[in-house]
């Protein structure tokens, strides 16, 4: 389970508040893959940086009950001048996993070739997402935190494997989804929620949150 009881979060621009969140609560229970749509801007990633703890709020309390992944794309953990190998094994021990195990993992769903035991710095922005969604997939999480949907590649072999591993792990795996496209949650979510006026409103499917998100991004 993941709460947030009286959450606020807000930046100053220069000019003015930015307000993210506003005394917000809400609660995602797990095996209820939840799908977040809010415009460009209005504070999608922060909101999932706060679930997965790389941020914190000016108010309120969060509670994490479960594990929680680092969302996907995200490569603090990673030195750029270390090789995906170096980088496979550091995150391994850091989530006390087996070395070996990671790295041989992240090795066959890359499907890099030499291109990992070369430092991760050198890698193109394709290269560096197989590389960030292999590391998500190869730890054990309760709750996957996913911002805009899914890697891009190319590599037909590459979204093979993946796909079949993320639909493996949905089986017993929770999955927040952030957008601002309905058609990126509508893979993995069944209920959703919409990010207006400093609170997440929660519905109880897509649909239903879809027609709210397109009358106040349209209308």
């Amino acid at each position: 389970m993941l709460e947030f009881v009286n959450v606020s979060k807000s930046f100053w621009t220069g000019k003015q508040r930015k307000v993210i969140l506003d005394r917000a609560s809400f609660r995602v229970e797990l095996g209820n893959s939840l799908g977040i749509l809010a415009p460009n801007g209005t504070g999608k990633t922060t909101v999932i940086n706060m679930m997965a703890g790389l941020e914190k709020p000016d108010e309120g309390e969060i509670h994490r009950a479960c594990r929680i992944s680092f969302p996907l794309g995200f490569m603090g953990g990673v030195v750029s001048r270390h090789t995906g190998t170096e980088n496979a094994r550091y995150i391994a021990q850091l989530y006390d996993l087996d070395p070996d195990y990671v790295e041989a993992f992240c090795r066959y769903l890359c499907g890099i070739e030499e291109y990992f035991d070369m430092p991760v710095g050198t890698y193109s922005q394709g290269m560096r997402a197989r590389f960030s969604f292999s590391l998500l997939l190869a730890l054990d999480f309760d709750i996957y935190l996913v911002d805009e949907g899914m890697p891009s590649s190319t590599d037909v072999g590459f979204n093979q494997r993946a796909g079949e591993i993320l639909k493996e792990r949905l089986q017993s795996a929770t999955m927040i989804v952030v957008s601002h496209q309905a058609e990126t949650l509508a893979r993995f979510c069944r209920s959703a929620a919409v990010l207006r006026d400093g609170q997440l409103l929660m519905f109880d499917t897509l649909e239903e949150a879809k027609r709210l998100y397109d009358y106040e991004t349209q209308g």
